[in-house]
């Protein structure tokens, strides 16, 4: 595997060199972004030290980290195919697994997983109607447009990016990180600041908990999930400088000073109930299994005169299914402070709260079994993002996790990382 993965790298760097060498000699036929003939190149490396400092479920700490090779590809440019956009990213995941340290559920890192190589998103995009509608088709992290709020997305907890009631729902999670499935995005924006999307989605990822892969299997069913946007962008002038690379479609999303979302989703596929059985003894099925969503962040604060300097504060609140998810409810809360501190304008300071509460028939199943368990986990995180250059971003990170696991034998975690981003 190490051998695949530095030929990989290998030649992504000589194709970025071979695109840098060719700008320069031919600046007539690039643009502003850096793309040459339509063809974007990037390379994106996330990678963190963890310790934990007290508490949790043992000692130690360890790192972990993931490489993103991306190419975005112009259909305009190269064929044109106007409006058509076609994205692919490369993912090798490597390292330890934090939570294994800090024994909590929710995830106290967000790009931690199992070790692996894998291609993360490929799919092709066609607005028409003057960008009023859009569709994407193909290998697609819904978590990059659904569920996803700009000032949630600087804490490094998962269920700021995506709430456990959705992310731990169906087989082995909806369409998200580290795991995406095949399927279809559609996008409608029937008026200024109002976005409607849905997408439907094969119900299991493509790597399969086997280990096998696949795509739409027998049995799979699909995921569909909808969700109602409704923004307030500032104008062009007005918006925040900020040079931090997000990975996916995240760094497209123009900013807004306010967003409102509410969203759902429903697994068509039979899922064993936590709890009930059949007079055989065997677990009740449910056909179908859904939750849904509310989402609102806003900034609180703009300095006349320097946009770059705000403060925001969002709140995310999810439902799920009782019945066969472990987690019921969730509710994330939190503030975010930029451009706070004298010449650092791009620096990011927040603290936000996780609430993640196990729905009635896991905590009757754990009792069952002789189990002792609490009703929910949560987490308290503060962090400092500090944009030191355009490529090179640092952010310590502070996390005191409550009831790990919602297990009350494993004392509460006290937990640091120093997580650093490059990109190119």
């Amino acid at each position: 595997m190490f051998r695949s993965v530095t030929a990989i790298i290998a030649t992504l760097l000589l194709s970025m060199e071979l695109c840098s060498t060719a700008r320069a000699d031919t600046p007539a036929e690039t643009d502003q972004t850096g793309s040459l003939h339509g063809i974007t190149p990037a390379l994106v490396y996330n990678g963190a030290g963890f310790a934990n400092l007290h508490g949790g479920a043992g000692d130690g700490g360890t790192y972990t980290g993931n490489l993103n090779l991306q190419l975005t590809v112009d259909g305009a440019s190269l064929w044109g195919w106007k409006d058509t956009l076609l994205y692919f990213d490369l993912l090798w995941i490597h390292g330890g697994q934090p939570s294994n340290f800090a024994g909590d559920a929710q995830g106290v890192s967000n790009i931690s997983a199992p070790s692996a190589v894998k291609l993360y998103e490929a799919w092709v995009q066609k607005n028409i109607l003057d960008n009023q509608l859009s569709v994407l088709a193909g290998l697609y992290d819904l978590n990059t447009e659904f569920y996803h709020l700009q000032s949630a997305s600087l804490f490094l907890n998962s269920s700021f990016g995506i709430g456990p009631e959705f992310a731990q729902s169906g087989v082995e999670g909806p369409s998200i990180f580290p795991s995406t499935s095949v399927g279809a995005r559609f996008a409608y924006k029937p008026a200024r600041g109002i976005v409607l999307r849905t997408a439907i989605l094969d119900g299991v990822p493509v790597d399969r908990p086997n280990g096998s892969r696949g795509i739409f299997k027998r049995g799979d069913g699909i995921l569909i999930v909808s969700e109602a946007d409704f923004l307030d962008r500032p104008p062009p002038s007005d918006r925040p400088l900020n040079g931090r690379f997000r990975i996916g479609r995240q760094a497209m999303l123009p900013s807004y000073d306010e967003k409102l979302a509410i969203g759902g989703w429903y697994y068509s596929a039979a899922f064993e109930d936590l709890v009930e059985l059949e007079p055989n003894g065997q677990p009740v099925r449910h056909r179908g299994s859904s939750g849904f969503y509310a989402l609102v962040d806003r900034v609180l604060f703009k300095e006349p005169g320097h946009p770059e300097k705000r403060i925001a504060g969002f709140l995310q609140a999810g439902y799920g299914d009782l019945r066969v998810d472990r987690f019921g409810s969730y509710i994330g809360a939190g503030l975010t402070a930029v451009g706070m501190v004298a010449g650092r304008d791009n620096d990011e300071l927040g603290l936000a709260f996780a609430y993640a509460r196990n729905g009635s028939h896991y905590m009757s199943s754990q009792r069952m079994q002789g189990v002792p368990v609490t009703s929910a986990e949560k987490a308290i995180e503060i962090t400092y993002l500090m944009q030191l250059t355009k490529w090179l971003a640092v952010q310590p990170d502070l996390q005191y996790v409550i009831h790990p696991s919602t297990d009350p034998t494993i004392p509460n975690a006290l937990v640091f990382q120093l997580r650093f981003e490059i990109s190119f």
